[in-house]
């Protein structure tokens, strides 16, 4: 291969998670497939297909160049994408020509959205959020009525597509007072709109978390990341899950694997440091080997003298500084180990696995952080 890396995600894993979900959440509520992020670093070019094989129709992105991308991997597949984050008014008669549903959140955007369906000549699906507690964006309390009466005004323009909100930390217990007060903040907001004569036709808050572990919060769509993925919004939530059903096991697959292979190896001397500064001085003679992968790939510099790789069915430890391009490990209890052999990463090898929680472990990185700095320009192949 010509890079120094790969990744590869499975197809059987998808459809197993997929299969999870759908059990889990039952048949009422519609699935939104959140791919933003870089679809949490699989690749939207390569996760969008396999998600509408296993039945996806609505896929829920960041921003519009993110929208554009599933568009563009869609082929001629017809599918709905929401844009729930940054769409600049230039943009909007794109969105609005090509079907594509918007959040609003502030009276410009919602305005504009007016201007700009009116010169499509089209309506503009707009999904509003309203600020129920997170403080992050969301139309206030007061600013409510404008919303409303734009929606009213104009019923040949905007499409009113969704209502929704987002639970500030649904993955915790610790924020359960919070999650609930923001779910009775939402009903009352739905009420007063149908005060006002006004219905949308989604109504939605739940990502991943929420619709796990507080079901009511399902209506008519929930939005699912991470755990379309194969991994748990906390490990709270999976301890949750599994006490309440009675098993031990994780019922999900993680997609992802990434691999490497050894650059080159050497051995080093007693009282030598190895890499840059002396973070890390070798205590006997030991064996090195080099990995062609670094922060520069997503590998952070936090796992200096901390991370773990797989060699040749051995756990072997990162040692000196993660460079840019490059880490090294020691091979020193790995027998025979020459350049060229494969180095996981992420996945498996023999009897042993490193998952992306293991980055977490030793970088306090969350899953999510991990996954979305997988850069762009790792190839990524699909395998069973």
């Amino acid at each position: 291969m010509l890079a120094t890396s790969k990744i590869t995600i499975s197809r059987k894993a998808l459809e197993s998670n997929y299969r999870f979900i759908r059990d889990q959440i039952g048949d009422d509520a519609n699935i939104s497939w959140v791919v933003k992020g870089n679809a949490y670093g699989h690749g939207i070019e390569m996760f969008v297909p396999l998600a509408v094989a296993c039945g996806a129709e609505h896929f829920s992105v960041f921003d519009a160049s993110e929208a554009y991308r599933v568009k563009q991997s869609l082929q001629d597949k017809e599918v709905r994408i929401m844009i729930m984050g940054m769409v600049e008014d230039q943009h909007l008669e794109w969105a609005i020509e090509n079907d594509i549903e918007f959040y609003v959140f502030e009276p410009d955007r919602l305005e504009a959205a007016v201007r700009a369906a009116r010169k499509v000549g089209k309506k503009a699906k707009v999904h509003v959020e309203v600020e129920t507690g997170m403080n992050r964006i969301g139309y206030e309390a007061h600013e409510l009525p404008h919303v409303a009466e734009l929606l009213l005004k104009h019923p040949g323009l905007l499409q009113f597509q969704g209502l929704c909100t987002h639970f500030a930390g649904a993955e915790s217990i610790a924020n359960y007072v919070r999650v609930t007060q923001q779910r009775k903040t939402y009903k009352r907001i739905l009420n007063w709109f149908a005060n006002q004569g006004l219905q949308p036709d989604i109504r939605h808050v739940a990502c991943s978390a929420a619709a796990i572990r507080y079901p009511p919060t399902r209506l008519d769509m929930v939005r699912i990341g991470i755990l379309q993925y194969g991994f748990w919004p906390s490990r709270e939530t999976l301890i949750e899950h599994n006490s309440k059903v009675g098993r031990q096991d994780n019922p999900l697959e993680r997609l992802i694997s990434w691999k490497s292979q050894v650059m080159d190896t050497k051995t080093v001397k007693t009282g030598e440091y190895v890499g840059y500064g002396t973070s890390y001085m070798a205590t006997k003679e030991m064996q090195v080997a080099t990995i062609p992968i670094g922060y520069g790939h997503g590998f952070t510099r936090s796992l200096s003298n901390a991370g773990r790789v797989l060699i040749r069915g051995k756990r072997v430890g990162v040692i000196g500084m993660v460079n840019m391009n490059a880490i090294t490990v020691d091979i020193s209890q790995v027998d025979h180990v020459e350049r060229g052999d494969e180095v996981v990463i992420i996945g498996n090898q023999g009897d042993l696995e490193l998952g992306v929680s293991a980055f977490g472990e030793f970088s306090q990185q969350v899953n999510y952080e991990l996954l979305t700095r997988l850069p762009m320009d790792i190839p990524r192949e699909i395998v069973d």
